[in-house]
């Protein structure tokens, strides 16, 4: 009897030592097999056991089945917008005609069909406002092709150097041309005797020598300050400008005095020439001693070598005294 239950004990022992060692190799596999603390690269495997460590079905509502469709995208800011080149267009290429049609530009109502020596059109390079060309200050060489309708010019500042026939030819519209404080020396005898409309001509501060014909409704002339010499006006070149009033020749190298004047001559000032001596009947007419010449009120001869004194019969005509020397 106490043979069979020593015998019992046996067959007993080995299964529970088996059973140890089996429980203690699975501990160590389950061990190698779960994650390292701090690796996030490892997964807990799926068991009925930890389905609920693996799986947080409270925030079941965070797991979106979308299938086919992308997940949404949530955008925080605007990227900057980017330029897509137009495709090339599969017409085929309209075949230009035998005569194109060109459209000039305008500036003002002006017609821009000429070029400068700038290369570009004259009211591009001037300002052009209605009838009026500004061309101050941008370094002429020559008068610029101007629009028909031009009736003032003003080309103050420059470098032009002469006047040819061609550069006025057709405007006559033309009122007013303001060319000082340029490099004038040569204007061609004819280059202003067609504008019939010219009221003002202004030379001012140029390097005449010698004076144009003039056409009959000028008004106002301005050659100051240049280099003029009696022998380079036409004698009687005044007369015949019957409705001239201002004439400004002051600052030259005038001799003698330019006249006879025509009766509409308010202003003349001849101050700071060379002018040593004068004729009787510059002013007046000596078989007119009845007659005075009441419009011409400003007559200046201060800065020139001559003594004004010694002519006391050119002056009885006039309502005043010339400006001058008379001792």
């Amino acid at each position: 009897m106490k043979l069979l239950a020593f015998l019992s004990v046996l067959a007993l022992v080995p299964q529970e030592t088996g059973a140890a060692s089996f429980s203690t190799k699975e501990r160590k596999r389950r061990e190698e097999q779960m994650p390292e603390e701090g690796d996030a690269s490892e997964v807990l495997p799926l068991s009925p056991d930890n389905y609920g460590e693996v799986i947080d079905l409270s925030n079941f509502e965070e797991l979106t089945d979308y299938g086919d469709q992308p997940p949404e995208v949530k955008v925080t800011s605007l990227a900057p917008a980017t330029r897509i080149s137009p495709a090339k267009s599969t017409e085929a290429p309209k075949t230009p005609s035998s005569k194109p049609t060109t459209s000039r530009p305008t500036t003002a109502g002006l017609i821009l069909s000429s070029q400068p020596n700038h290369g570009l059109p004259t009211c591009l390079v001037c300002v052009c406002l209605g009838s009026s060309v500004y061309c101050d200050d941008i370094d002429l060489e020559d008068i610029p092709p101007l629009p028909r309708r031009t009736a003032y010019l003003y080309a103050r500042f420059n470098r032009i150097s002469r006047i040819r026939t061609e550069d006025f030819q057709g405007l006559t519209k033309l009122k007013r041309i303001d060319l000082s404080n340029n490099l004038i020396s040569y204007i061609a005898n004819n280059a202003f005797c067609l504008l019939h409309a010219l009221r003002e001509l202004i030379l001012r501060e140029n390097r005449l020598e010698a004076l144009p014909v003039l056409p009959t409704g000028i008004e106002i002339l301005d050659a100051r300050l240049n280099q003029l010499r009696s022998s380079g006006i036409q004698p009687a070149a005044f007369r015949a400008l019957e409705k001239l009033r201002f004439l400004y020749l002051s600052d030259n190298l005038l001799d003698s005095i330019p006249g006879p004047f025509p009766l509409s001559l308010r202003s003349l000032h001849l101050q700071n020439n060379l002018i040593d001596t004068m004729q009787r009947d510059v002013f007046c007419d000596p078989e007119e001693h009845k007659y005075t010449r009441r419009q011409l009120e400003d007559i200046r001869l201060d800065g020139n070598p001559i003594n004004l004194s010694l002519f006391p019969s050119a002056y009885f005509c006039l309502p005043r005294l010339p400006i001058g020397c008379y001792t």
